[in-house]
């Protein structure tokens, strides 16, 4: 069978019988099981769990009928989920061997959201173990292949969820995002990637990285999908005390898009700023003003996020000592000890002060910084990485390097807020995608989602699956 693109096309062919949701599982795990083992998007593939729920919303829609399509807004909607998120009787192993055998009792809140509203659960795909990488090379099953070009990265962390939707092993994908994650899978794979505001989305159930800066967001093919998924996943949790319900309204008169020069700066490839310059291009032609802005303390950014981030990783990943649950640390991977290291050093007795409060400091003149633009501009327009996908193990042996794949992405998850990475098409010479971010004032995701939609009709932007036959 021909799968659907869209949840709206998944929910119109459910309606109209021209599948059953069954038919649907058959075909993604169908799709997996002769396409996955050249590209690892998944460590565990749930295919029991995944045909006990499609018999159920078979089930539904033969009692209900119109009925379960108004009360279920996600119905046979397949999801597969980075494998931080627990999920009740599927193992979730943050992609480390740490955890290799770990069944949770209990899922996230986001799993057990999207499955009220419908969704089957078709697995668990891999990411840079613990969510600590920026390229899909750092899982201890082994690394994920960018879609398009199997020699290339996907991104990371959540390198899984991107190559499965893009794809079409899946309809939609969750992720996390605590510097990117989810934004440079998105751009890599050439899908659509949402970061939430931090506080909009639950993140019970979803094991830590850094506790103050983790997104739970998502990926899809289009914006109504993202949005779709938003929706249902968003709005306060009562076991995640950052959560309140907030929303800004769509603002209906001309929108502003600021350009930062900070972002447009050295070391970002000409294809990459063509590319973004051309989305800008295409706001413009809706009418949208385009303003020259600047984010002055953003150039400290990802220095600021690295010891922040390390510190809260060295924190969080204590609890794995091998007693509790979990393996004895000496099968923490290279990453997660050079992490744990740096953290620790920075929140140790006499260098607390030099580095991880100065980096505190910084964090706060960055969130000053992007108050004073939002109130000049509506969003902001900005690359999501500084080259299209790179080959794999072209950074993997200079650390540094690769932290340096995160340079636009720091500034949201520092600040808090929202941003959606959006596909606008490929390099000429290598046909690998490439794709920009939107970053609103926290909470703003209506109107992310208003630009999303401005540019899908404008560009003509249509879903597309990466070709596998090759």
């Amino acid at each position: 069978m021909k799968l659907p693109l869209t949840i709206d096309e998944t929910r119109k062919g459910l309606k109209e019988k021209k599948y059953s949701a069954v038919e649907l599982v058959d075909a993604y795990l169908s799709r997996i099981k002769k396409y996955d083992s050249d590209l690892n998007s998944f460590i565990t593939v749930s295919e029991d769990i995944a045909y006990k729920q499609a018999r159920k919303i078979d089930d539904l829609i033969e009692e209900l009928r119109e009925e379960a399509f108004k009360k279920y807004p996600l119905l046979g909607v397949c999801v597969a989920h980075k494998d931080v998120y627990l999920t009740r009787g599927i193992r979730t192993t943050a992609a480390s061997k740490v955890l290799s055998n770990y069944v949770p009792a209990y899922s996230a809140t986001s799993v057990k959201r999207l499955e009220n509203a419908g969704c089957i659960t078709i697995g668990k795909t891999n990411c840079d173990a613990w969510a600590h990488g920026s390229s899909g090379e750092n899982s201890d099953f082994g690394a994920t292949k960018n879609p398009w070009n199997k020699l290339y990265v996907p991104g990371g962390s959540s390198s899984g969820s991107g190559v499965a939707v893009a794809t079409n092993f899946t309809l939609v994908s969750s992720g996390t995002d605590t510097c990117g994650s989810i934004r440079l899978p998105a751009n890599y794979c050439g899908v659509f990637g949402l970061k939430p505001t931090y506080g909009s989305v639950s993140r019970y159930g979803i094991v830590a990285m850094a506790s103050s800066l983790d997104s739970v967001g998502h990926f899809a093919r289009c914006v109504d999908d993202i949005k779709a998924v938003f929706d249902v996943t968003c709005g306060v949790d009562f076991k995640d005390s950052t959560l309140k319900n907030a929303s800004k309204e769509e603002k209906q008169d001309k929108i502003k898009i600021g350009i930062p020069k900070e972002f447009f700066s050295d070391g970002l490839e000409e294809k990459v700023y063509d590319a973004v310059m051309g989305a800008a291009e295409v706001f413009k032609k809706a009418n949208c003003d385009l303003v020259k802005v600047s984010l002055p303390h953003t150039k400290y950014a990802n220095s600021a996020y690295y010891i922040i981030q390390s510190a809260e990783v060295s924190s969080n990943l204590g609890r794995y000592d091998g007693i509790k649950y979990g393996k004895k640390r000496k099968y923490f991977g290279d990453e997660a000890k050079r992490r744990i290291m740096l953290g620790t050093y920075v929140l140790s007795t006499g260098y607390y002060d030099e580095y991880y409060l100065k980096a505190m400091k910084v964090r706060s003149k960055i969130i000053e910084d992007v108050q004073k633009v939002y109130e000049k501009v509506d969003v902001v327009i900005a690359p999501v990485a500084p080259t299209p996908p790179f080959k794999i193990g072209e950074k993997v042996d200079d650390p540094l390097k690769m932290y340096l794949t995160d340079v636009y992405a720091a500034t949201a998850n520092l600040s808090g807020i929202p941003s959606i990475a959006i596909p606008c098409g490929f390099t000429k010479d290598k046909h690998l995608p490439l794709g920009f971010q939107l970053m609103g004032p926290r909470f703003s995701e209506p109107l992310l989602f208003k630009l999303g939609k401005l540019y899908e009709s404008v560009s003509n932007w249509k879903p597309v699956v990466a070709n596998l036959v090759r």
